[in-house]
C-alpha cells in the first residue's frame, strides 16, 4: 500500500483494541479510511472497467485468508464452531490483514478500494473475536467470506476462486 498504510493499520488496530468495529469507527461506507485524501468516501469501483492491479503480498494474504475461511463455513452454518475457535480464526485473519497493510504497494486509488474491503473484513473479524457486543459470530464469518469474495471481484488475482458461501 502507499505510505499511509501504517496509519491505516494503526487505525484498524486501535479501533479493534478499543472494542469498536473499524466499520463503526467511521461513517458507513468509509470504514477505517475515513481520512480519504480527496474528500470523498472511498467506495468499491473498478479501474476504468477493469480489475485493479495487485502485488504479491496482497495476493498471498488474500489467498491465505480464503484458505482460512472457506473450510469453516459449513461448520459455522451447522453451529459447530465454538467461541474460542471463532476467536482463534479472527486472530489469524487479523495477522493477515496487518501483513497486507504493512507490505503491499498499490496505487492510491486501488489502495482506497482495498480499504473498503479490509474494513468489512476487519469488522467481521472483530465480531468473530467477540469484540462486537451482540454480534452473531457465524454471520460475522459470512461477512468475512463476502469481503474476501468482493476482493476477487475488484482485484486482478489469477486463479482466485470465490468462496462458496451457501446457507
Amino acid at each position: 500500500m502507499h505510505a499511509p498504510g501504517s496509519l491505516i493499520l494503526s487505525l484498524l488496530l486501535a479501533a479493534t483494541a478499543a472494542g469498536t468495529s473499524p466499520a463503526l469507527a467511521a461513517p458507513p461506507g468509509q470504514g477505517a479510511h475515513a481520512h480519504d485524501h480527496h474528500g470523498a468516501a472511498p467506495q468499491l469501483r473498478l479501474d476504468h472497467g477493469r480489475k485493479w492491479a495487485t502485488d504479491a503480498p496482497l495476493r498471498e494474504g488474500m489467498t491465505r485468508m480464503r484458505a482460512l475461511v472457506a473450510p469453516q463455513l459449513a461448520a459455522a452454518h451447522a453451529g459447530r464452531i465454538d467461541a474460542q475457535a471463532y476467536a482463534d480464526l479472527a486472530g489469524k485473519l487479523d495477522v493477515e490483514v496487518g501483513t497486507i497493510v504493512s507490505n503491499c504497494k498499490l496505487s492510491p486509488q486501488a489502495d482506497a478500494v482495498l480499504h473498503v474491503i479490509l474494513s468489512d473484513l476487519t469488522a467481521g473479524s472483530s465480531a468473530m473475536a467477540g469484540r462486537t457486543p451482540g454480534a452473531d459470530r457465524a454471520h460475522a464469518l459470512v461477512q468475512v467470506a463476502t469481503a474476501v469474495n468482493t476482493y476477487g471481484r475488484y482485484f486482478e488475482h489469477r486463479g482466485f476462486t470465490p468462496i462458496a458461501i451457501g446457507h
